[in-house]
């Protein structure tokens, strides 16, 4: 399958300056902020392999809830990045001060949502003691669900309007305090009492009111911000405009609570097979997740930057931003992979005692794992970064659809088929991931490459 190709060097290599202009600073941003569960994980670690079960359980679910809930205030970034791009300021104006009324309507029904989780926990068949410890971290972390929802939208807002390195500062600076405090929370120093997950979950949520108010003071002050009067005042809900938002922003959050909810399940099913299994798929995962960063941040630049070229109906633009992000993330996975396949016990080593008994089940569950997670990991970065692309042009429905063709249809099936049925365990979970990974990757490459060739048959008409 290729794509039509038609724009100029000249053009191509003004993408790339201005796509790295945008990119770096949200991948730096992604980066750190993925770093905080990094170092959480580390803190697990050395608590015990039941924290460190449990801790890696909270976190799955904490993310799952917080993409699903964020993945609806979304929309804003493509309709900032659409106005940005045709000169509308007023639209700007009016979208990013809807899109806190939506994100005050999504957070609170998210908290109420993940204060009630312990009972459903145990019916899946989770350990009593490792839920009472998530359940004890889930009920303060919610807390930082409202900053976090306001945060978001402001995020969207500035990053559309190519102002992204300020995001990168205010999170940079957010982790670290957050990984100090849970230091001092979690271990109990400074004179503090040791607080284990309590203390990391109340880092988190004062680091999350922190950002926000920062990130609004930058809104409200700054001289690149100031002239779009954001945070001035606000206008009343109009439902006119919470609708538009609604519509583009409402299948992202379906579609990223469906695709967290699918790695939610692995982990479920994965804690199904013991606590050793659990905790060797949380290094894992937790690994994973600071790879993949990179190709989230070069998702959002792809949105802003397919938005910009989509609010000038300039479709050569719009494929140039495309190319771009895909080389970019192509090249960067690969460079995560061969980590992977070539340190796989230095990086285990990063969270346990590779040397010790006591954890010598976990290693060995852990080691083709991340053979297998190295595998996919090419894949996995380009179904972000061309679904990026679809949330520039505002095509959200379609790719909802066929993430649950994916991952749910496809990858679940053959992974509890393998994990339970053919007695592979950890290994088949996490090779129906992968499976899911891969499935998801082509049919959103077939959707981009059906709404590349529509609108040139359409422009060229």
């Amino acid at each position: 399958m290729t794509f039509p190709i038609t724009f100029r060097q000249s053009a191509l290599r003004t993408e790339v300056h201005e796509f790295f202009k945008l990119a770096v600073p949200l991948i730096s941003a992604q980066v750190a902020q993925s770093a905080t569960g990094f170092a959480d994980t580390i803190m697990m670690g050395r608590m015990g392999p039941e924290v460190l079960a449990a801790g890696g359980l909270a976190a799955i679910i904490y993310i799952a809830v917080m993409t699903a809930f964020t993945g609806v205030i979304m929309g804003v970034s493509p309709l900032v990045a659409e106005a940005f791009g045709a000169g509308q300021k007023s639209r700007i104006q009016q979208v990013a001060r809807q899109g806190l009324w939506l994100a005050l309507l999504v957070a609170i029904p998210a908290m109420l949502f993940t204060g009630q989780l312990n009972s459903w926990m145990l019916r899946m068949g989770q350990n009593p003691g490792v839920v009472e410890l998530t359940d004890t971290y889930l009920d303060i972390i919610l807390w930082s669900f409202l900053p976090m929802a306001g945060f978001t939208v402001l995020r969207s807002t500035v990053s559309a309007l190519s102002q992204a390195k300020p995001i990168m500062v205010i999170i940079v600076v957010g982790t670290l305090f957050n990984i100090v405090g849970n230091y001092i929370l979690g271990f109990g120093k400074l004179g503090l009492p040791a607080m284990g997950l309590s203390g990391l979950a109340l880092a988190t949520t004062l680091t999350w009111w922190g950002m926000a108010l920062a990130l609004a003071l930058y809104v409200r002050f700054h001289p690149a911000m100031r002239g779009y009067r954001i945070l001035q005042r606000l206008h009343w809900p109009k439902l006119t405009m919470l609708k538009q938002l609604a519509w583009v922003g409402v299948p992202i959050g379906i579609f990223s609570g469906l695709e967290s909810g699918f790695f939610l399940t692995i982990m479920l099913l994965m804690g199904r097979l013991g606590t050793d299994a659990l905790a060797a798929h949380q290094v894992v995962l937790q690994t994973i997740v600071v790879v993949f960063m990179v190709p989230l941040g070069i998702s959002f630049a792809t949105t802003v930057r397919v938005g910009q070229w989509f609010g000038k109906q300039d479709l050569a633009g719009m494929q140039q931003a495309t190319w771009v992000s895909m080389g970019l993330t192509t090249v960067s996975m690969l460079v995560g992979s061969l980590a992977f396949l070539l340190f796989p016990k230095q990086l285990i080593g990063i969270y346990l005692d590779i040397n010790s008994p006591e954890n010598a089940d976990i290693v060995a569950l852990a080691m083709p794992l991340l053979t297998i997670a190295s595998i996919t990991m090419v894949l996995d970065g380009l179904q972000k970064a061309v679904y990026g692309a679809l949330q520039g042009v505002q095509d959200t429905r379609v790719p909802m659809a066929l993430n649950v063709l994916g991952f749910w249809g496809v990858g679940l099936s053959v992974g509890y088929g393998l994990g339970f049925s053919l007695d592979m365990g950890s290994r088949g979970l996490w090779i129906g991931q992968s499976v899911a990974i891969a499935a998801v990757a082509l049919l959103f490459s077939w959707r981009l490459y059906q709404l590349i060739g529509r609108r040139k048959r359409l422009f060229s008409a």
